[in-house]
């Protein structure tokens, strides 16, 4: 069994029986539980690739959101004390930071709130309408650089293939820290599956028609509001007292779970899967009785 197998056996233990939501503690949490799962050869391997543990590694993917595209066409690193004490460990790393969101900027268009986020941002999600019970590139929402084609380009490139565009991921190392990030993502409801609302918070079906209609989206509940808080951002937030690392309760759990079996290429759109039908079991919106307020946000850094 290949080291890449070894570790994604490992990391499927992680599929939830509830929701969960992942910051920066949540994303250690996951790599901790990893860490806890790997065998000697996978933990030797991960050693290897990175020179610390999953749960270091986890939050790599958001400290390139510091990252700003400044108009002399430069990429640079932007120390914000909001974000940067789960970032502080990657010091060194921030001139490959750079050169990672330079090279996965201009491939896709993602504009957001008037600002141009990078195509890198859109691989921490997709947005599978909540009507739908499963993952498929045929919805509205999914595309060739969402979180699941993200997921398979990290995998490709951990099993010594080249990444399919439009990613460039340049090592394994690169690869390691996409993956011990993403996994973390996709088992968060909003970073999957989204409502979609018109103007009068009635829901609508984007399958319907096709297309999407910039007035209905929702960015995965970015521009939702619950009693003055970003709902995407309420979900993002796992509870206090679960801390930054594996509790006995979820290392039970994780070992109890059975892994995938089948091609390792189809695991991140069954875990999409999953996760689409978790968001429908939590789901509180229904049509023309939405408690949201719907807006339009901007975030110096989203959250999607």
């Amino acid at each position: 069994m290949s080291r890449i197998l070894i570790f994604l056996y490992s990391l499927v233990f992680l599929l939830p029986t509830s929701a969960s939501a992942w910051n920066p503690p949540g994303h250690k949490v996951v790599g901790s539980i990893a860490n806890q799962l790997l065998n000697a050869n996978a933990k030797r391997q991960v050693a290897q690739i990175l020179g610390f543990e999953l749960s270091i590694a986890g939050p790599w993917l958001d400290c390139v959101k510091s990252v700003e595209k400044h108009d002399d066409g430069s990429f640079v690193y932007k120390e914000d004390p909001r974000y940067e004490p789960p970032c502080t460990p990657f010091k060194l790393e921030r001139a490959r930071m750079e050169d990672y969101a330079k090279r996965n900027w201009f491939d896709c268009s993602y504009v957001t709130g008037g600002i141009d986020r990078g195509c890198h941002n859109t691989y921490h999600f997709a947005d599978v309408p909540m009507q739908r019970n499963r993952y498929d590139r045929n919805f509205q929402g999914t595309n060739d650089h969402d979180i699941v084609s993200a997921i398979n380009a990290a995998i490709a490139v951990l099993l010594d293939r080249a990444a399919p565009p439009p990613f460039s991921i340049v090592d394994k190392r690169e690869a390691l820290f996409m993956l011990a990030h993403l996994i973390g993502d996709l088992h968060q409801p909003l970073h999957v599956a989204a409502v979609y609302l018109d103007k009068n918070g009635n829901v609508v079906d984007p399958d319907v028609t096709h297309t999407i209609d910039p007035i209905s989206e929702t960015a995965g509940g970015n521009l939702i509001f619950h009693q003055g808080v970003n709902f995407h951002f309420e979900w993002d937030t796992i509870p206090s007292d679960i801390g930054e690392a594996a509790t006995p309760k979820l290392l039970a759990m994780a070992r109890s779970t059975q892994p995938d079996r089948g091609r390792v290429e189809n695991w991140s759109a069954t875990w999409a899967t999953d996760t689409v039908l978790a968001a429908q079991q939590v789901r509180t919106i229904k049509a023309g009785q939405s408690p949201f307020q719907t807006e339009t946000v901007i975030s110096e850094r989203p959250t999607h």
